[in-house]
């Protein structure tokens, strides 16, 4: 490491200053609106609302519970949702609760920075798998912003810390989530901890598959998840920064097999109906990837909610006049037939609910809300 890497240390925490929040049904529609699944936390906390009472037992199997097709917010992120009208049963009433989004399904990758000033680990814990030679001097880096920026520095990369182009979040305890979009079908994993097992850095842990993060304006009894900056819309995730998830062992084990890619018959009729949209058929295209993916998987794959995001993605675009709503949901049959086949009745539900929500809030392509 190039001792010169000292002076990215004492400048990598400098921030604009935060802008206003929004209550907690605005901002679960709001995220809703961008296609992430929204699911309640418990009041004043950072952990998901309580199951009901049949739900709380360890041994309870999510995969067989009644409660989320009850319209109940049972097993935490797994319940998650982008049912508008169950997002107003849940927070119209309980406006208390708190805002969380499933990573997974809503094809993001969160960097998450912690700022607990400590003593530094042993230096091999600091940048896990980058050697960093005895001469150099650590006890600097002291929080998860040191050892980003040091890493961001070392691959001549913009610190993500100080991305202005993406949606960043400054938690109540100084931290910061940077959010980002995932360009491709590959299922980012969560880190397991900071300091062992997977993660980026030391106090940088990552949420994706597998895990939820705290919605920006969400308020704890710690304090508000304030976004930082002007940008409210994720960017794609940087080529680099997936090189390093990929290094640092963020992707499903090697046995997993490959995501399968969207049909080239879908692909071609989301174009043809687009008629030269560019942006509605990225849109499109992004979310049928996903849907498709749960072919490799016989099951935890969340192909209901793949595929209900799929569908509320198209018929917000039919809505939009991007495409016809027979084309969408001619797509989206074909798609889930060849990703879950058999399953016909239970995807045609799914497609049928998925599109009467997103019908009703219209997605103009190309622009920021």
């Amino acid at each position: 490491m190039p001792a010169d890497l000292r002076v990215s240390i004492s400048d990598s925490t400098t921030e604009p200053r935060p802008t206003s929040v929004a209550g907690s049904l605005a901002l679960a529609r709001w995220c809703a609106s961008h296609g992430w699944p929204v699911h309640p936390l418990a009041p004043g906390k950072k952990t998901p609302a309580a199951n009901c009472p049949e739900c709380r037992p360890r041994h309870h199997d999510r995969r067989t519970c009644s409660c989320r097709a009850a319209g109940r917010w049972c097993h935490g992120f797994h319940a998650a949702t982008l049912d508008m009208n169950r997002i107003l049963q849940w927070w119209g009433q309980r406006p208390q609760m708190g805002v969380a989004v499933a990573c997974g399904p809503a094809n993001l990758v969160v960097i998450d920075i912690d700022a607990h000033p400590a003593p530094p680990p042993p230096r091999d814990r600091l940048l896990p798998g980058i050697a960093i030679a005895d001469d150099i001097d650590v006890s600097a880096m002291t929080t998860g912003f040191h050892t980003l920026a040091v890493l961001a520095a070392l691959r001549n990369q913009e610190n993500p810390a100080t991305d202005t182009n993406t949606l960043r979040v400054r938690t109540p305890s100084g931290g910061l989530h940077v959010w980002y979009r995932a360009t491709d079908a590959r299922r980012w994993q969560c880190s397991t901890g900071s300091g062992t097992g997977r993660a980026l850095a030391w106090q940088v842990d990552v949420r994706a598959d597998g895990g939820y993060i705290i919605a920006p304006g969400t308020t704890t009894t710690a304090g508000t998840y304030t976004p930082v900056g002007p940008e409210r819309i994720p960017a794609p995730l940087p080529q680099w920064l997936a090189q390093e998830l990929e290094r640092t062992n963020h992707l499903p084990p090697a046995h997993i097999p490959a995501p399968r890619p969207v049909p080239a018959r879908a692909r071609q009729a989301v174009v043809a109906a687009g008629g030269g949209a560019v942006q509605a058929t990225k849109a499109l295209s992004t979310v049928l990837a996903e849907v498709t993916a749960c072919g490799a998987l016989a099951e935890g794959a969340g192909f209901s909610e793949k595929l209900n995001r799929a569908a509320y993605t198209a018929g917000g675009l039919a809505a939009a006049g991007h495409l016809s709503h027979d084309e969408a949901e001619r797509i989206l049959h074909e798609t889930a037939d060849l990703a879950r086949p058999g399953q016909e009745r239970r995807s045609a539900q799914i497609i049928r609910s998925g599109m009467a929500a997103g019908s009703r809030n219209p997605l103009r392509t190309g622009s920021r809300p």
